[in-house]
């Protein structure tokens, strides 16, 4: 049974690894239903992203497609400040499965509070739950003075200085997926701030494949991250991640090497945004051949 609970460990930590609450410190975001002109000017901010409010992925998380250890759900919510700047709210919401859950109960979620003008993090926050053992990490961005404010738990706040631009751990996969420039065997660069640390994070687009998943079959654009960070992409192995070749860039599959195997997020379900039912097919027709 230890295995057992090691496994979904290494899971729940490379799910953070690749995805990575409520609004840090309550203070940024306006909670409730949004009015209408609220509901428009999020729309017009989020026209040119790829991913728009309503949008949800459902994942099933295991290991080397064998074992199950549990699921993720991946959210996009409309949002605004006091100050009345429109936001994205990025939610993912991780829970253990089957045997795993029965001797080792986990349950995560994290929020991540993004400006599409700058396409940079306002605010972060991760609540874990492994066991009885809590957690509470909470980052407030201020880009203009380039620093960021850090709370763990009931600890005294750290303030730390930061690059410009920068992303969370959790915003870094969805900023990710604002890019155009996925060129064969070019790296990207992303800074991320983590762990009380700022990490530059390079993906390199490896070639374009097919993949078939229980949401339906995408041609895809294939990543790795190099293992130089512990927040978004783990140093611990090799992380790889199938984005759809349109302009969506879902996130389909998601693989990490560890020592007994890997860890596989597969897509299950999605549905694109509040304006369109669930799909289970590609937006885009699928290409006719695949290149690798």
């Amino acid at each position: 049974m230890m295995s057992l609970m090691n496994l979904f460990r290494c899971c729940k930590e490379t799910w953070r690894s690749i995805a990575l609450g409520s609004l840090a410190f309550c203070c940024l975001l306006v909670p409730g239903a949004l009015s209408a002109e609220e509901q428009a000017s999020a729309a017009i901010l989020s026209r040119d992203m790829p991913f728009k409010p309503g949008e949800t992925l459902v994942y099933d998380i295991s290991w080397s497609n064998i074992v199950t250890a549990g699921t993720a759900t991946m959210e996009v919510k409309a949002g605004g400040t006091p100050d009345g700047k429109q936001v994205l709210r990025f939610i993912v919401t991780t829970h253990t499965a089957g045997l795993v859950d029965v001797f080792y109960s986990v349950s995560d979620r994290l929020e991540s509070v993004f400006d599409p003008e700058i396409r940079q993090s306002l605010s972060f926050n991760l609540n874990e739950k492994h066991g009885k053992k809590k957690r509470r990490t909470e980052l407030v961005f201020d880009h203009a003075d380039r620093t960021v404010v850090s709370k763990v738990n009931d600890d005294p706040p750290e303030t730390f200085t930061i690059p410009d631009p920068v992303q969370d751990a959790l915003s870094s996969l969805y900023y990710l997926r604002t890019r155009e420039d996925f060129t064969i065997g070019k790296d990207i660069s992303i800074d991320v701030f983590d762990g009380g640390k700022n990490w530059s994070v390079d993906v390199r687009t490896l070639g374009r494949e097919k993949v078939k998943t229980p949401a339906g079959e995408f041609s895809t654009i294939k990543v790795r991250t190099f293992p130089k960070y512990k927040g978004v992409f783990m140093n611990t192995g090799e992380i790889f991640i199938w984005l759809t070749d349109d302009r969506r860039r879902l996130p389909v599959l998601m693989k990490s090497t560890i020592a007994i195997g890997s860890i596989v997020s597969t897509l299950t379900s999605m549905k694109l945004s509040d304006e369109e039912p669930p799909a289970e097919k590609p937006a885009l027709p699928l290409e006719k051949e695949t290149t690798k």
